[in-house]
């Protein structure tokens, strides 16, 4: 009877056990699956976000990132901007470029006609990550012959009403030597890894390619004179040209900043006319690669004061003007209720487009387009840049305007120019309204 109930008792506590067992099984067929599962939405929703934040024309960007930037001094938050584009932390514009945006400057090829002016980047740090933004062309500088601190701070200021920026920086750089070693060291890196990548040497690569080292982008430089520099002198133009030159798509002659004081050859013809004469003379004695030329003038210059300017970028074969940098005057109209705009230095943003705009027309017209223009100053939407293309831009740059709507600005201007373009080209615009 004993042996019987025993044996009775185990086998219940067998098949209990086995219940058990089994139990157990099918409750951790699920469990896996949920684990399964949730692993990969998270891996999926983590990677869509990251897809999302790293796009240029994310909200994020406009309506998050850039207000929360904004909350720093203007020179902290522009810091960090060109370390965190430097480092590979910008957004990424990662669709092609329209057909109807592309257009070709002194023979080279450009995907889209928006680049960015001088005085972002100013010591050529963060090339690549500003061409990540959508960029046709990135302009790099002011860079002085030698390392300048430029002007004591507070030297960067917004006027946010207006959406406008004043800067007295005073052409703070690290010198020609160190710029343009990380420029050379950026080029001959870019290269190596092509002829990796395409199995072609990096001397036939060199050959060929534009020097931003992409095939549809363009790198510009812009040099300018030191502090100590005697006004009318020309040297420190050549010298930048001599160094930097090279490997530049194009050089820009900056004679207008309003930041120094020693820079007179915007508002004295004879300083002017030796500058233009030295730098080109400079340039056609390079031995094998000879940039573009091009001259960047104010936009405080009467038409009589153009017209000259006009006729020795004629006479002297310049090949490009920007018009325009920025203004010491302040434009009737501008709100500003807390007197930001008091200020000393120079004005950049949407007051001075209007000022621009007339410079680049008058400039189109009185070069009879034969120079190219690229038009600079207050260019915020695709209607400013539409505008300017008509006047007479072959291409256009902005800079202020991302201190108040951030990285993605560039590609809401380009869309936005596919959609006014309605089919027609770029290139066909140009200048439209000095042929009506």
């Amino acid at each position: 009877m004993f042996r019987i109930c025993a044996r009775t008792g185990g086998l219940r506590a067998l098949h209990g056990a086995a219940a058990s067992r089994g139990f157990g099984t099918k409750a951790a067929a699920p469990s896996r699956l949920r684990n399964v599962v949730w692993a990969t939405s998270v891996a999926v929703l983590g990677g869509l976000g990251y897809v999302y934040v790293t796009d240029t024309r994310a909200g994020v960007h406009k309506y998050v990132a850039t207000p929360l930037i904004r909350l720093m001094d203007p020179e902290d938050a522009h810091n960090l901007s060109i370390w965190c584009l430097k480092h590979g932390l910008g957004p990424v514009d990662r669709t092609d470029d329209a057909d109807v945006l592309n257009i070709e400057l002194w023979g080279k090829q450009m995907s889209n006609p928006v680049g960015l002016a001088a005085g972002f980047d100013k010591n050529g740090e963060a090339v690549d990550g500003l061409f990540n933004l959508g960029f046709g062309a990135v302009e790099v500088g002011s860079i002085t012959p030698h390392e300048q601190a430029g002007n004591p701070r507070p030297r960067l200021f917004r006027v946010d009403e207006s959406r406008a920026v004043i800067n007295r920086m005073g052409l703070n750089n690290d010198g020609a030597q160190v710029c343009g070693d990380r420029i050379k060291s950026r080029f001959w890196r870019m290269l190596a890894a092509q002829s990796r990548r395409q199995g072609e040497t990096v001397a036939s690569l060199a050959a060929g390619v534009n020097r931003s080292a992409r095939g549809d982008r363009l790198l510009g430089v812009n040099v300018s004179k030191s502090k100590a520099s005697a006004p009318e002198s020309y040297s420190d133009y050549v010298d930048g040209l001599n160094e930097l030159g090279a490997y530049a798509d194009y050089v820009v002659i900056n004679v207008s900043c309003p930041n120094v004081k020693n820079i007179r050859a915007g508002a004295d013809v004879a300083v002017l006319e030796s500058t233009i004469a030295a730098v080109v003379r400079a340039r056609n004695q390079m031995p094998d690669y000879r940039p573009p030329i091009v001259l960047k003038i104010g936009p405080d210059n009467d038409h009589d004061q153009r017209r000259l300017i006009a006729q020795l970028a004629i006479d002297y074969r310049v090949d490009g003007i920007i018009a325009t940098n920025t203004t010491l005057s302040r434009p009737h109209g501008m709100d500003d209720p807390n007197e930001v705009a008091l200020q000393t230095g120079g004005l950049s943003g949407e007051p001075l487009r209007k000022m621009a705009l007339e410079t680049t027309r008058d400039m189109y017209r009185l070069t009879k387009g034969r120079i190219p223009i690229i038009g600079c100053g207050g260019i915020s939407t695709a209607e400013d840049a539409l505008q300017f293309a008509k006047a007479g831009a072959s291409m256009v740059q902005i800079y202020s305007s991302m201190t108040y709507d951030g990285p993605g600005k560039v590609c809401e201007i380009k869309d936005g120019l596919v959609d006014l373009l309605k089919g027609r080209k770029w290139s066909d615009i140009v200048g439209e309204d000095a042929r009506s």
